[in-house]
This record gives structure tokens, C-alpha cells and sequence, in this order.
């Protein structure tokens, strides 16, 4: 007999093709490991460290069900109740309004599910998560893992230093890189040293452009370690590898799985508002574990935190090059928005383009929204008539910031959808509205680092074109100024 779960009940089931095997609740112990049974290893692959629901998993119900009566398998609820509040074991979601009921062919009720990860397959009452309570797969790996012949600068030096004790001792530890600090250098001994140490390693993003950058430049100096590479659509979500690049979203599908996460990007969108990704990453470490956070601009509380010593965290506050950071130029520029309509634009910010135009300087143009950034693109055109402007939702996306790599357009205009994660070697830029609410402290930090990447073209101007001074706007500045004084004063930055 098999049993689905349905308010906090067991229901017996004899339809098969209409039934999940039960679920580990308290009236039902998980069996113990029979030491002896067969079991499989692709199963095993598939389901370590992992909360799958059924349909994910591509065996037999007999299967699934043999290895969970001897032990192999375990169950959780996907929907739990807190008192008579629903909540959903896997994305965290306690919000009634994020879920919805549904005529369950399953269980043959009213059935609750959740919304919010609705995207990663549906969770219902009736719904177990799948894991593996077998042995774990074993990864032969060579003494020899890393294979880079560059070397680190002193400010990237001592921040992987930190970086290899935090996860050696199961730590947390918070890198507080410059854009352009080279922060993927930064983790390579880390990342060494936890897979010398067997343990399971995951570097997760919550944007898959940045998952899709890293994974080659990885395998390039991990050549003898399988990853696997994880966002939406990807082919390796079936491999167990003891290092994992995924995007924060795909931890859904984790649990207790790594003994270190690396978490890019930490103040990036969707991360910073998405609470089902923060209880992601939470689920998907293990109870003991080491967590690495980077970011070129962590938030107020996280900066307070690290001035007065309660977070463990370490600066580079200069680039590998040793050249400072291009400090913003604030240049009023009066209603722009009202001269938009008008389909008119100010005339220092058409000053500033042109003269890019004239010393055929490439720059990018931040705009806070799409349909100011389209008029100020046929406006544009009519002095450069090859020039882009790109969004988030822009299908032809990837192509422009190819075109823009190489050198096919002089000017790209850009929502924050640029604001990290791409590198042009000498550019200038500017933002057109920089008193826009959008325009946080974390993102003008972000955009100014758009400039000076490069050891070829250390120098580019930042101008943030306003109408009105914001608080943000001056913090951005002061953060980035002060990070030059740490550089020099460190001896990291040459004048």
C-alpha cells in the first residue's frame, strides 16, 4: 500500500499512476539504510543533496518507492502548517495570498498549492519533496586542481587568504571588492582548498549572464573537476559535481547540499528582493558550512556592520592595474524630462556625446526608463545614426553588447540592465537623470565602475547629469572616494 499526505493526514492509495509513495511525517519513521540493497547510482547522482518533486525525477514510482522502503530515500512535506497557516517547505513562501487551490487528480481534492516557485514545478499538500539518504557519490579527484599561471595582486592576496580560512573552517566571510578588483581570481584557492578537503562548493549568482561568463573561465583553470553549470533551460541539471555554478534561483531545487557557498553579486536585483532566493541559499548550505559573499557595494547595514567589527570582511579597494577608481562628475542639466517631451535633449548632455563622438571615445548612457531612453535615442540618431539602445527585455540584447565588445557601435544607450557584468575595455560613461529613485547608491557605485577596467586604458570619465543633487548620488561618490584613500594609503594604488 502507498499513502499520499493530505492535511497533516495519511491517505492510502491503491492507484499507482495517481500517487506519490508517503511522505516522512512523525507517524511514519524513515526505514532504516539496508546496507545491502542494490541501489541505483544514476538515482543516487540525481537526488544527493537535492528536494525534487516527481516529476523532476525521471524512474519509476516502483523505484522511487523500493529505495524508500530500504532506506535510500526520504520525504518531506512540500506544504507544511504553521498553526492554520500554510507555508511552502521548499521557496519559504508564508504569504496566504501566494497561494491558490486546485481540483487535485492526485489526491482527489481542493488542494493548496504555491505561487511564488510555481515556476520550478508545482508544490501541493499532497506533494513530497524527494531527497537521498544513501552515501554520497564519490568524485576521484587529482592532487592537482588548479592550473592558472596568473598572479594576484597584494589587495587580492590577503582577501584570498581569508577567503581559504573561512571555508576551511566553516565561516562566513564577506569580500568587499571595487568593480574591477578581478574578484574571480580572488576564489580560486578557495576553491582549491575545499575540493582538496572533499567538500561539495557552489558559486551562485542571482543573474545567469554571470553564470554563463563564469562557467568556461572556471573549467579553463579546473580542468580536471567536473561542473556543473546551472541557470534556466541549462542541460546539467540532472549531474552531481562537487562544484556548482547556479543562479540563486536554481538553489530551489537544493538541500543541505553544499559545505561552501560562494554568493556573487549579493546586492543585485533579484536577490535583494526576492526572499525565496535568501531562503535558498539557507536551505542549500549545509548545517555546518562556509558562506562567501562579494560584492562591490554592500548595503548601509552590512557596511555598518563591517566598520563596527560585527561582520568578518575584507576590502580590495583598488583594482589589479593600481590605478584609482574615476570619481563621478555631477553636471546639472535642468528639466531634462520636460525637455524630452519636447524631443529635446539638454545641451551638455549632447556636448558630452558629441565630443565622445569627435575622439571616437565609446561610452554608455545610463537612462532610468525605457521609454525616456527610446526618445533620446531617435534624437540621438539623427547626429549618430548607428548607435543602440538595449533593455532587459530587449530580444536583440546579446547581440548589441557583442556589437559594443566589438567596436561596431560608438554609443550605447542602456537602462540599469548594464549596471554590472559586462566590460569594455575604454569606454567613458554617463547617467542622464542620476536623481532618479532608481538610481540607488549600489547601483551609481556599480555604473561608475563600468569605466577604467582595463590595465590598457586605466582612466574614463563618469559624469552623473541631474537635476538635483540625492543623497544617493553623494554617497556613491563618497563611497568611491573613499575607497581610493584606502588604496593609496594602503600602498595598492601608485600616485
Amino acid at each position: 500500500m502507498r499513502f499520499i499526505v493530505k492535511n497533516d493526514q495519511l491517505i492510502p492509495s491503491f492507484h499507482l499512476e495517481e500517487s506519490v509513495p508517503i511522505t516522512k511525517v512523525p507517524s511514519i519513521p524513515q526505514p532504516p539504510v539496508n546496507h545491502s540493497f542494490p541501489y541505483n547510482h544514476n538515482l543516487q547522482h540525481l537526488l544527493t543533496g537535492k528536494q525534487l518533486l516527481l516529476d523532476d525525477i525521471p524512474h519509476s514510482l516502483e523505484e522511487i518507492q523500493s529505495h524508500y522502503e530500504n532506506g535510500y530515500i526520504t520525504y518531506r512535506k512540500g506544504i507544511e502548517y504553521l498553526g492554520k497557516k500554510p507555508v511552502c517547505i521548499r521557496c519559504g513562501n508564508k504569504e496566504r495570498k501566494r497561494f491558490a487551490s486546485f481540483p487535485c487528480a492526485r489526491c482527489g481534492e481542493i488542494c493548496l498549492y504555491c505561487r511564488r516557485c510555481l515556476m520550478m514545478g508545482r508544490v501541493s499538500e499532497c506533494t513530497p519533496l524527494i531527497g537521498w539518504n544513501g552515501p554520497v557519490p564519490d568524485t576521484n579527484l587529482s592532487r592537482q586542481l588548479l592550473r592558472w599561471n596568473g598572479t594576484l595582486s597584494e589587495g587580492q592576496m590577503v582577501a584570498s587568504q581569508h577567503v581559504v580560512e573561512a571555508i576551511l573552517q566553516n565561516q562566513e566571510h564577506l569580500v568587499w571588492a571595487v568593480c574591477g578588483a578581478g574578484k574571480t581570481e580572488v576564489l580560486f584557492a578557495g576553491i582549491e582548498a575545499a575540493l582538496l578537503a572533499r567538500k561539495r562548493i557552489c558559486i551562485a549568482t542571482p543573474r545567469t549572464d554571470v553564470v554563463v561568463e563564469l562557467t568556461p573561465r572556471l573549467k579553463a583553470v579546473f580542468p580536471g573537476v567536473p561542473i556543473a553549470s546551472l541557470y534556466g533551460g541549462s542541460e546539467d541539471r540532472h549531474l552531481y559535481t562537487p562544484l556548482t555554478i547556479a543562479t540563486t534561483h536554481q538553489l530551489l531545487r537544493f538541500y543541505h547540499a553544499f559545505d561552501s557557498i560562494i554568493l556573487d553579486e549579493v546586492d543585485a536585483f533579484p536577490y535583494t528582493v526576492e526572499e525565496s532566493l535568501r531562503y535558498a541559499v539557507i536551505q542549500a548550505r549545509k548545517p555546518e558550512s562556509a558562506m562567501i559573499y562579494l560584492t562591490a557595494t554592500p548595503n548601509k547595514k552590512w557596511q555598518l556592520e563591517c566598520r563596527s567589527g560585527k561582520r568578518p570582511y575584507t576590502t580590495i579597494p583598488a583594482r589589479f592595474h593600481r590605478h584609482p577608481l574615476p570619481v563621478p562628475e555631477f553636471s546639472w542639466c535642468g528639466n531634462w524630462r520636460k525637455l524630452l517631451v519636447k524631443n529635446k535633449l539638454p545641451g551638455n548632455v549632447l556636448q558630452w556625446v558629441k565630443h565622445r563622438i569627435d575622439i571616437s571615445k565609446q561610452a554608455l548612457v545610463f537612462f532610468p526608463h525605457i521609454p525616456l531612453m527610446d526618445k533620446a535615442l531617435a534624437i540621438l540618431r539623427q547626429f549618430v545614426p548607428n548607435i543602440e539602445a538595449v533593455h532587459a527585455e530587449d530580444p536583440d540584447r546579446k547581440e548589441k553588447v557583442q556589437k559594443m565588445r566589438a567596436k561596431e557601435i560608438p554609443l550605447l544607450l542602456t537602462t540599469t540592465i548594464l549596471e554590472r557584468g559586462v566590460t569594455f575595455p575604454n569606454i567613458d560613461v554617463a547617467v542622464v537623470g542620476a536623481e532618479d529613485a532608481i538610481f540607488t547608491e549600489s547601483a551609481l557605485v556599480q555604473i561608475a565602475g563600468r569605466a577604467g577596467r582595463s590595465k590598457d586604458y586605466p582612466e574614463g570619465t563618469v559624469t552623473f547629469f541631474h537635476y538635483g543633487k540625492t543623497k544617493e548620488m553623494l554617497r556613491a561618490k563618497r563611497q568611491i572616494k573613499a575607497m581610493n584613500r584606502e588604496g593609496i594609503k594602503r600602498g595598492l594604488i601608485d600616485i
